[in-house]
């Protein structure tokens, strides 16, 4: 039996036909051009082509959004990376490229609003999404066929009067990007033939556009015309469509109707079974078959009448109970569906409607921000730095010819020959790289290190044997008249007004004249070391200045120890924004050795409770975990809270190894071997970088370390594993080791004017009512005290132990160990005792303890005090 099916294309959906026969179709000959267009058709018709094609138009549109918006910040210095992207490899490409989406995003974006057509590039993306918009959801936010031609009119129009204003400005290498090459061309090609007249011309094609989009033929009938659609707008929220009354005829040759497979389904579906009150005049036949599908206009419909797609409404009627409407041949179906139009929302059926329950939805919060605290803190400006003339290192070619000669022939008296030879000019020194000819030991040339200084007549030269990454040797040679970099020029740079790092430090420029900018939560810790006078204090003041300039005062936190007591002081104004102390210490800038002792292990404490803070937030660092707080997926309740970085600053490290000995190494080393996981950094300097100082616990875990000009060869290997730091000019001229590269660097100078410029500015602000407070500490000694000890019940050997101490005048464990022939537990329970008596001082770390009692025979006086009060 021959099967019907529904007719796409014959009388507006209301008639069928009968399928042919295999027989015949097969006796009908097809053409392979045909075939092969039915089957791009069929392609492209598939659903699932479709929804993939429109997502691709949603993904163009907020790609091209992110990387149009990126290049306005990035543009410029992707600029050269684009117009060489053909010469280069990806992979270096990428490494290169600022845009937020990388090489692609860049070449986009640059290709469309450098090239073509500026910032008005950005219209083309409402296109995109709202074509993409209507073939995924089925439906139109907007005519997407007005909205082309309203963007593309304006690109074009916008571009050029942008370019007009640019060709005038005479400033196309700064605002070029704001026309585009397109505007530009078109802007330039008119002024040539209309000059001034141009504007007008602009003018004009903007009128023109506007009476063909909008239809206007008079003024008047504009201004009407605008008043009718709004009108017709405010009526139409008011007023509720009927559909008339349609008669459908059911042929009676059905013998299968169509189900709700059948893929050409109109735009609408409507669940006769969900709508109420819906009068049904009932035919006096059974029914045939189990569902209808048909489609109808608003009007009776005709073979030689096209539909209106504005008008049609498509019906689906299921029904459960197919003996409730009995369908006979030529009988009407009479269906009257009140249909209120809303927003051109089609109505879908089977979708049910959940009560709106308000408790169940999430709280509507924004995202936590630290810095509201004190949203009125108000960042340093470079304008409290001064500005310094800027001087350049003038190195002239005699003197580079000069040098070269030099070195050439000194190399050549020890039979090394010399390929090529190169000069590199830097603020400190000049850099020569040689390429020696084929059979040359290195370790030869470097063994001549004095000799060539010897022959230059210069301060002290370093060999470089190899240039790590380059196949050359490196002589660096200082320059006789040295430029000077301050603090203001660096800062100034992009490298530092952009960078994006965690914890910026300008460190200062290179023999490239480069500005360096690294990250202290990456390095993660930082050791300093180098001579008196060399420019150490003046790079911990450029540490902190980075760190105040680019961070909130919410986000980071110091901790400043100074044993010299006078280096840091400046930095007191600034305890209520961004200094920490322990509990009860009336000073933040930490001084006293006890204190330093307490405030290192008291960081310790702090570490511990972080790091239980980020195992209940199951993060592995503080970035992560600052995140999930400020998006509020952590609980203040339990605990948890916004975690701002610390960074450990100590001044002078030989002075406290000296007086506190261990008990300053211990804590040290735990934080730098842990701290760095959850923001605690430490920056160590020391004048004497011995080994007794920079103990291999502490050298192990400070993979970064700066040196300054040092006073022996012994020194720069024991901060740097390697010579050279020995060989530096001074005055802030140093080597940074990161990992196993090894940098050279002048540091930018900075006044101490200067610093307390910025000090006395951040101070000047409203505060925090106090400094960050560190979790108190009790020490091992803190139990120890008078009340803890009962006089009463004294040691046999106490009058003994006494007369010892007072007689050496040292309050020593090891001291009564050997003169009384003890272990160390009675020697230190008579220690205690001392104490509790008042005959010796408190513990102090290494050293002994101070003994109170002057002579023999004031302690005579004491003995027999407290034997008269045990009686």
């Amino acid at each position: 039996m021959a099967k019907n099916t529904y007719n796409k294309s014959g009388n507006n959906g209301n008639s069928y036909r009968k399928e042919k026969e295999p027989e015949e179709k097969k006796s009908i000959p097809k053409r392979r051009g045909n075939n092969r267009w039915e089957r791009m058709t069929a392609a492209f018709s598939d659903p699932r082509m479709k929804l993939s094609l429109g997502l691709l138009l949603l993904f163009l549109s907020f790609f091209l959004s992110i990387a149009f918006i990126s290049y306005l910040f990035t543009g410029k210095a992707d600029q050269s990376m684009v117009g060489s992207v053909n010469e280069t490899p990806i992979r270096e490409a990428g490494a290169e490229t600022e845009n937020w989406l990388g090489v692609t995003g860049a070449f986009l974006a640059h290709w469309l609003i450098y090239k073509w057509f500026g910032i008005a590039a950005f219209l083309l993306i409402p296109i995109l999404f709202l074509g993409g918009y209507k073939i995924v959801f089925k439906r139109e936010l907007f005519p997407i066929g007005r909205m082309t031609q309203f963007s593309l009119f304006t690109a074009i129009w916008l571009s050029s009067l942008l370019g007009y204003l640019v060709l005038t400005t005479q400033q196309q290498e700064w605002l070029g990007f704001l026309s585009g090459g397109i505007g530009y061309e078109l802007a330039s090609f008119s002024h040539d033939l209309l000059g001034w007249g141009t504007l007008l011309l602009i003018a004009f094609a903007l009128v023109v556009f506007i009476i063909y989009f909008f239809n206007v033929t008079t003024i008047r009938s504009f201004n009407v015309k605008i008043n009718e659609t709004i009108r017709e707008i405010e009526e139409a929220g008011k007023e509720e469509v009927h559909i008339p009354e349609v008669p459908i005829v059911v042929p009676s040759q059905w013998n299968t109707i169509p189900t709700n497979n059948d893929p050409d389904l109109a735009k609408f579906a409507v669940a006769v079974d969900k709508v109420e009150k819906i009068p049904v005049e009932k035919p006096e036949v059974e029914p045939v078959g189990q569902s209808m599908h048909f489609e109808t206009n608003l009007t009776t419909p005709k073979r030689d009448i096209p539909r209106k797609p504005t008008t049609e409404v498509a019906f689906s009627i299921e029904q459960p109970n197919i003996a409730d409407i009995p369908l006979t041949t030529g009988s009407p179906i009479k269906t009257e569906i009140p249909f209120k139009i809303e927003d051109s929302l089609p109505i879908t059926e089977n979708i049910p409607v959940l009560p709106f329950d308000k408790d169940a939805l999430p709280p509507d919060l924004p995202n936590y921000d630290p810095t509201l605290d004190l949203a009125h803190y108000q960042y340093p400006s470079l304008d409290l730095l001064d500005e310094q003339p800027i001087e350049k290192a003038h190195v002239s070619v005699e003197e580079l010819e000069a040098n070269k000669d030099k070195i050439v022939e000194t190399l050549g008296h020890y039979g090394i020959g010399i390929a090529s030879i190169k000069a590199t000019i830097g603020p400190t020194v000049t850099l020569y790289e040689i390429i020696p000819e084929a059979g040359i030991r290195i370790s030869k040339i470097k063994s001549l290190e004095d000799d060539i200084a010897l022959s230059l007549a210069a301060l002290g030269i370093r060999i470089i044997a190899p240039i790590p990454g380059k196949g050359t040797i490196g002589i660096e040679v200082p320059n006789k008249k040295r430029e000077m970099v301050s603090i203001k020029s660096v800062m100034l740079s992009p490298a530092f007004q952009k960078s994006d790092k965690d914890l910026p430090v300008v460190m200062g420029k290179t023999i490239s004249n480069e500005v360096f900018v690294t990250d202290l939560s990456k390095m993660p810790h930082l050791l300093m070391a180098g001579a008196t006078g060399q420019g150490k204090s003046v790079g911990l003041n450029v540490v902190l200045a980075s760190l105040i300039y680019k961070k909130h005062p919410s986000e980071l936190k110091f901790v400043l120890v100074d044993p010299k007591k006078v280096e840091l002081t400046l930095f007191n104004k600034i305890e209520r924004h961004f200094l920490a102390k322990l509990p009860g210490d009336e000073d933040a800038i930490i001084t006293d050795t006890k204190k330093v002792v307490h405030t290192l292990n008291s960081l310790c404490v702090e570490m511990d409770l972080r790091y239980d803070l980020l195992r209940d937030a199951e993060c592995r660092n503080l970035k992560e975990y600052n995140t999930k707080f400020v998006n509020r997926r952590l609980n203040p309740e339990k605990g948890h809270r916004f975690l701002p970085y610390i960074v450990l600053v100590v001044d002078e490290l030989a002075d406290l190894m000296m007086t506190a000995g261990k008990e300053v190494e211990q804590p040290i080393a735990r934080l730098a071997q842990l701290a760095r996981a959850i923001g605690i950094h430490l920056v160590v300097a020391t004048q004497r970088p011995s080994v007794n100082v920079i103990t291999g616990i502490i050298k192990a875990n400070f993979p970064a370390r700066l040196s300054f000009k040092v006073t022996s060869k012994i020194d720069s290997r024991t901060i740097l594993d390697t010579g050279g730091a020995d060989q530096l000019v001074g005055q802030g001229d140093m080597l940074l080791m990161m990992g196993s590269e090894i940098i050279r660097l002048q540091c930018p100078f900075v006044k101490t004017e200067e610093v307390e410029r910025i000090c006395d500015f951040v101070g000047g602000q409203r505060g925090y009512p106090n400094a960050y407070q560190l979790p108190e500490f009790e020490g091992d000694d803190s139990g120890s005290g008078k009340e803890d000890i009962d006089l009463a019940n004294r040691d046999s050997m106490f009058e003994e132990a006494a007369r010892i101490i007072v007689q050496h005048q040292q309050g020593s464990t090891s001291l009564l160990q050997r003169r009384l022939k003890l272990g160390y537990n009675r020697a230190g329970r008579l220690i205690d005792q001392l104490e509790a008596a008042g005959i010796v001082g408190p513990f102090e770390g290494s050293k002994a303890r101070e003994v109170l009692i002057p002579d023999e025979y004031s302690l005579e006086q004491l003995i027999n005090k407290m034997n008269d009060d045990r009686k």
